[in-house]
């Protein structure tokens, strides 16, 4: 054991210290209610925020104050799509003239899979 531990004292400390003379925080009970119908009290100073949701103790799920106070709702945004996020780099006009330089290129068997190809200028035979 290292000589710099107090002999006698425990690990996590046991305050030597005396309470007379010391004055508390005001403090105020806020009461919390789960949906398994858990109530629960939780001890806080008078200055602090109640919160409007508290982890239950007991099951952990998500608990609401019964003082009244209510979460406050947050503004979600809406998901932005592929598309969204194509219009924010290009113009409608430009995707158009894109698409349809792509389409051309398709059709003339310069890109795609290489069984789309189609052989170029076959000339069908004049039947005798």
């Amino acid at each position: 054991m290292a000589e710099r531990t107090l002999r006698g004292a425990r690990l996590g400390g046991q305050s030597f210290e005396d309470e007379r003379g010391i004055e508390f925080a005001a403090r105020q009970q806020a009461g919390y209610r789960c949906p398994q119908d858990h109530v629960f009290d939780i001890t806080m100073a008078v200055e602090a925020d109640v919160p409007a949701v508290w982890e239950c103790p007991r099951c952990g799920s998500e608990a609401k104050s019964t003082m009244g106070i209510e979460p406050e709702q947050k503004a979600e945004k809406p998901a932005r799509t592929h598309w969204d996020m194509l219009l924010e780099r290009r113009s409608i006009k430009e995707l158009e003239d894109i698409l349809s330089e792509r389409l051309t290129l398709l059709r003339d068997g310069e890109i795609g899979p290489a069984h789309l190809h189609r052989p170029k200028s076959r000339k069908k035979k004049a039947s005798v």
